[in-house]
């Protein structure tokens, strides 16, 4: 029988790195440090993106599997460690999920003008998780259109939030937040200051999924490099282009709340300060708002193939629970899919139930999704020295790609960014150790902590397997 036709193209690849890093729920929240963002984005571009980009890529193409980065753990630290790596990068996907899901329902609200009651809340949030999680029972190469058209939906939004504040700066000469020194691109070196670092890492995450697009590749050992190098600089430009027209066109305390909870009002500030009319401003606002939708579903089936692929081999190598390693008949882990709906409609649910108890134990898009992108760069931590190791352990094995430098530049791209990881996770849990400060931050610090709990129960069953060749 004739061996089926490669469907992912270099293009489809580019496409498909800016859709994983690019998520515009993160752009809003980045735009509100302000116009310390810009010291934040030079120096972690330099020191945490481009070696993360040339260490993935590496390892990606030396040790091409669909184990991914649990695979080059667990060749370097053995199985718990490459365990511990499998529940983190599995746990963060359904929190994400689940944090989206509210941000719909919050922009659907925002643009009908209305409340939803618990039934409305129900329904839409319950459908888009559903509708993301069938979605993650298809091959990247099936669902690569909507991928695609998600990344176009995304660059139209950003362009045009960010043509808008300079046009806005251009018309009317003023700037709302303006940079009038040197000074004023500096950030605060505080434990609260510092929080900021943990959102922009965020941003730069997805690398490494490329790597499970392998088998639908014609030529994955030169393409896959391509796609990180070229996506990762699309990726930077279209994350400063819009922060800097928020920054330009609202107000410091309206920048200050920037947040998907609040797009549409955001949204409908930010077309009037242009001067547009109140009925273009509501269509715009609505187009806008669909278009951020939208570009929520493409987001989860950019990441679901990479995700579920990662937690079906962990699961086949005794590391995770056997329902995740279940595949179709297009060799797709479909009940992995399965369970990131289940656990986040269960994350849903249980976040409106607590909402309409009461509003001191509300649950909403900032809790799920600052829990969702800790439990994720918590997952990176070992890789970075994974890659050291294995520099070491495998220094005779063939490397169609290699990260620049000798010995010393080695550590200098693993070491840089492994702390620059800790500080983010540790700045962003303990921002400040005022009473009122742990005390707003309790449901985020016992979420980590119920994570880290599960974590070392599944790690504390797992045997010694020797690595899949």
């Amino acid at each position: 029988m004739e061996k089926k036709k490669k469907k992912f193209k270099l293009v489809d690849a580019i496409l498909g790195t800016v859709c994983l890093t690019l998520v515009c729920e993160s752009v809003m929240p980045t735009a509100a440090i302000g116009n310390t963002q810009y010291f934040w984005w030079i120096f972690l571009l330099i020191g945490f993106c481009l070696p993360y980009g040339m260490i993935t890529a590496e390892l990606g193409t030396t040790y091409p599997s669909e184990g991914g980065m649990y695979d080059w753990v667990k060749r370097a630290f053995g199985p718990k460690w490459a365990g511990r790596v499998a529940w983190n990068y599995w746990i963060n996907f359904p929190l994400w999920i689940s944090s989206l899901a509210v941000a719909v329902t919050d922009i659907v609200a925002g643009m009908l003008g209305i409340e939803l009651n618990v039934i409305m809340l129900l329904i839409i949030q319950l459908a888009y998780v559903w509708i993301v999680t069938l979605l993650g029972t298809q091959r990247i190469g099936e669902s690569k259109y909507i991928v695609n058209l998600g990344t176009i939906l995304k660059v139209v939004l950003l362009l045009g939030i960010g043509g808008l504040g300079i046009y806005s700066l251009i018309t009317t000469g003023h700037s709302a937040n303006p940079i009038t020194s040197f000074s004023d691109l500096i950030p605060e070196f505080s434990l609260e200051g510092l929080s900021f670092i943990s959102i922009i890492l965020f941003n730069f995450m997805g690398f490494e999924v490329v790597g499970s697009w392998v088998e639908d590749m014609e030529n994955p050992k030169k393409e896959i490099p391509k796609a990180l190098i070229i996506g990762g600089l699309l990726m930077a430009f279209f994350y400063v282009l819009p922060a800097t027209g928020f920054n330009i066109a609202l107000p410091p305390e309206v920048v200050e709340t920037l947040d998907p909870e609040n797009v549409v009002e955001v949204l409908t500030t930010l077309f009037t300060t242009v001067g547009l009319g109140a009925g273009t401003v509501k269509a715009l606002v609505i187009i806008a708002g669909l278009m951020f939708i939208y570009t929520f579903v493409a987001n989860i089936a950019s990441w679901s193939f990479g995700v579920n692929e990662v937690a079906a081999y962990a699961a086949e190598d005794g590391s995770m629970p056997k329902f995740f390693a279940a595949k179709n008949e297009e060799d797709v882990p479909y009940k992995a899919s399965i369970a990131n709906g289940i656990v986040a409609s269960l994350i849903c649910i249980g976040g409106i139930i607590a909402s309409s108890i009461s509003e001191e134990f509300s649950a909403g898009f900032s809790l799920f999704f600052c829990l969702s992108w800790i439990t994720l760069l918590v997952g990176y931590i070992p890789m970075f020295l994974a890659f050291l190791k294995l520099r070491k352990q495998d220094k005779d094995i063939e490397r169609p790609y290699r990260a620049p430098g000798g010995t010393f530049m080695t550590y200098v791209e693993a070491i840089v960014p492994f702390v620059i990881l800790i500080a983010g996770i540790l700045f962003t849990l303990f921002g400040d150790f005022t009473a009122e400060y742990i005390e707003e931050n309790i449901p985020l610090l016992v979420g980590v902590a119920i994570s880290f709990i599960i974590e070392e129960i599944l790690v504390a069953r797992i045997k010694n397997k020797p690595v899949k060749e």
